[in-house]
Formats: structure tokens, C-alpha cells, sequence
């Protein structure tokens, strides 16, 4: 396929563009959640980031992947707008995501600085606490074992963890760090923080400043769940780092939106990061992408596409093609160990529903609107 014009940074990405007490349950207020199809299916989650009263829609996965909407659960916090935004008002990856372990959803509230913690039942959900974001505007936030840490965009830039005990997420004493990225209400979209990321094994935190920093921060995580006082700053100019997935190796696999590309990484103990591999997208708004079995898949927010990647041992890239999607691609996610992927589309609050061939190939096998979630982002299967 001919390259497309590259665009400059932020017009790439332009048009991408103390605890609260919960109740015990939330009320499905769209259809009924059945658990019973569970065993050979599954569920897929999509968070609407509506201003008027966030919610997680839940959808239920059959066996050859198809959704069906299984129950509308209020998160009991509001979506937030970043100024300049089109079809993703976060400009973010990982809004919502799931603890397979335990049974945890977590989502994020921009709008009300919260984060809220649900009971996962098959494609049933119970809100068990709505919690400060500690800090402003949070957007992303990832788990790794007893720990969870949330991601805030804006003030500047900042995170907070928490500990996870069963259901329950309880604030780490001392886990709060500040980014010192600048940013506030009135920046440009481009220059808040897209995501926070534990590797693999735990040992390392990394988030991707975007146009802000065009780096990528590397924390230490210690024993105790707190980070180190200080990250490995991995300077990156150029590039608007927006998105991270991890491939073999522990390789460090990055959606560049300035170049429009997709670039591996080797990560060190030390959180410095070395450049194994880059290839471009030649599509528009490259911003997010997401691991499915043995590829990845960047999200092309422009052009209305996904582009499929096979990362190899070394850190080398084998392009496997572009996809269309509806309007404004924004965060995915994969399902049944890679055979499935779930694509939002921003602009009409679609999530694109393909199957995973052996080759990487997707085919289309249907679509769901997300209800009140035009411009949403956060997706998470089970």
C-alpha cells in the first residue's frame, strides 16, 4: 500500500483524537447479564466515558466471537473531555482494565478524579467502590498482582497505587508521584500522558508522556508496591510515544503518533530502553496498539484502520497489513488467547468485532454500539 503523507505531531494526533463509599451492587439498566454462557464464550467490556454518568457496557461473547450487550452499569463517577479532542476524549490506552486473577474490572472517571473497582460475574458486574484517582483527570490505569496503579493527565501529570485485597483496592501510604509534565485543563490534548504500564514480571512501570515529553518513563516498582523516587527518563524525540504493548522477550512494543509508526524496544533493569526495531504504519494518527496472541495491532485513528504486526524474538517486525474500521480507531482489545479482537471506533461509539487468523489476517464478523459512548475509550475481555 502507498505511504500516506505524515502529519506533524499534534495534528496526528489531533485527529485521533480518602474513599467513597459504593453500593454493594449496580443494576444492569440494558438487558440481563447471564453467566451461563461463560464456559464457552465470554464477556467484553467497553467504558463510555460519558459526561452525563460514566458507565461499562457489557457485552456478551459468543463462541465464534459475535457480542451481544448483556447489561449498562454506572460506574458512579463522569467521563471527562480533554480540550481538543475529537473521537477519543482521553487520548488514552487502558481506561478500563481487568484482574483476571481476581475477578476486578477497574475503570477510570476523568470527570469526577476517581476510579471505580467492579466484581466480574461472566458478563455480569457489582460495583464494589467508587476511590480518589489522587490526582487529576485519570485515564489509564494497569494491574499486576497485588498492585494497581492509575495514571492522571492532567495537573501536571501523576500516579497513585493501590493494593488489591480480594475485591477491595486500598491506597498504597507514600505511592504517589508526580510527573512534572506541565500539563493542565488548557493544553492541547496531545501533551497529556496516554498510559501507565507494569511490565510483565512487575518489576518496572512505564509511562508514555506523549507530545509533552516525548519520553518514556521508566519507575523501579519496589516490594512494597511504591516506585522508585525518580524514573528513567528514555527521550524519544519526535516520536509522541501515546501506547506500549510487551512482546517476546519482555521487548517493549510502542505506537509512535509523530512518525505514524510502530517500534520495538529492549528494556534494561536499569529502565533505559534501546531502539531494536521501527516500522511505519503509512496511515494516519497511529496511537494505540494491543497484543493478540503472537501480533500486535495499532489503531490508526485517522485513517480508520488497524495495521497488523508479528513482533520476533529478536525485536524485528513483520508487517502484516491494514484493516478498516468505523470512524476514529481508538483502544482494542483481544480475546480467547489472540483468536479475537475488539476495536473501538470513537466517532460513533462503535466496538468492531474480528477473527484472528493463523496469519494474522482479520476477518469481520460483526459490530455493537456502545451506547452513549461516542468518543469513549476503555475495553477489556474476559
Amino acid at each position: 500500500m502507498k505511504a500516506l503523507s505524515r502529519i506533524i505531531p499534534a495534528a496526528a494526533a489531533a485527529m485521533a483524537v480518602a474513599a467513597f463509599a459504593a453500593p454493594a451492587a449496580s443494576a444492569a439498566t440494558s438487558g440481563s447479564g447471564h453467566g451461563s454462557g461463560q464456559a464457552a464464550g465470554g464477556a467484553v467490556f467497553a467504558l463510555t466515558d460519558n459526561t452525563a454518568g460514566n458507565a461499562v457496557i457489557a457485552y456478551r461473547r459468543a463462541p465464534d466471537g459475535t457480542l451481544s450487550q448483556a447489561g449498562s452499569y454506572q460506574t458512579g463517577g463522569l467521563g471527562g473531555i480533554l480540550t481538543g479532542s475529537v473521537v477519543d476524549h482521553t487520548a488514552s490506552q487502558g481506561a478500563l482494565a481487568y484482574d483476571e486473577d481476581r475477578g476486578l474490572l477497574i475503570a477510570v472517571n476523568p470527570g469526577s478524579n476517581t476510579i471505580s473497582v467492579f466484581r466480574v460475574d461472566g458478563d455480569r458486574l457489582t460495583l464494589r467502590q467508587v476511590l480518589p484517582s489522587g490526582g487529576d483527570f485519570p485515564v489509564s490505569v494497569t494491574v499486576q498482582g497485588d498492585h494497581a496503579y492509575v495514571l492522571n493527565a492532567l495537573g501536571g501529570g501523576s500516579l497513585y497505587g493501590y493494593r488489591i485485597d480480594g475485591d477491595r483496592l486500598a491506597p498504597v501510604q507514600g505511592s504517589y508521584r508526580a510527573l512534572g509534565l506541565g500539563t493542565t485543563a488548557g493544553s492541547a490534548f496531545t501533551a497529556t500522558p496516554g498510559q501507565v504500564a507494569f511490565t510483565p514480571d512487575g518489576s518496572q512501570l512505564l509511562v508514555t508522556t506523549k507530545a509533552t515529553g516525548n519520553d518514556v518513563d521508566v519507575f523501579a516498582v519496589r516490594g512494597d508496591g511504591r516506585l522508585s523516587s525518580a524514573p528513567t527518563v528514555n527521550a524519544l524525540p519526535g516520536a509522541v510515544p501515546f501506547a506500549v504493548a510487551f512482546g517476546p522477550n519482555g521487548h517493549v512494543v510502542l505506537a509512535e503518533a509523530g512518525p505514524n509508526a510502530v517500534a520495538t524496544y529492549r528494556l534494561s533493569p536499569g529502565g533505559t530502553l534501546a531502539q531494536l526495531a521501527v516500522a511505519d504504519t503509512g496511515q494516519m494518527a497511529t496511537c494505540w496498539i494491543v497484543k493478540a496472541g503472537a501480533f500486535f495491532y495499532a489503531s490508526n485513528a485517522g485513517s480508520g484502520s488497524v495495521s497488523g504486526y508479528e513482533a520476533g524474538w529478536s525485536g524485528g517486525l513483520t508487517a502484516l497489513g491494514h484493516t478498516a474500521t468505523d470512524a476514529g480507531t481508538v483502544d482494542a482489545a483481544s480475546a480467547a488467547s489472540g483468536r479475537f479482537l475488539y476495536v473501538q471506533t470513537g466517532k460513533a461509539g462503535i466496538v468492531d468485532e474480528f477473527a484472528v487468523a493463523a496469519d494474522g489476517s482479520l476477518t469481520s464478523i460483526g459490530s455493537v454500539t456502545v451506547p452513549g459512548g461516542a468518543g469513549g475509550e476503555g475495553i477489556a475481555a474476559a
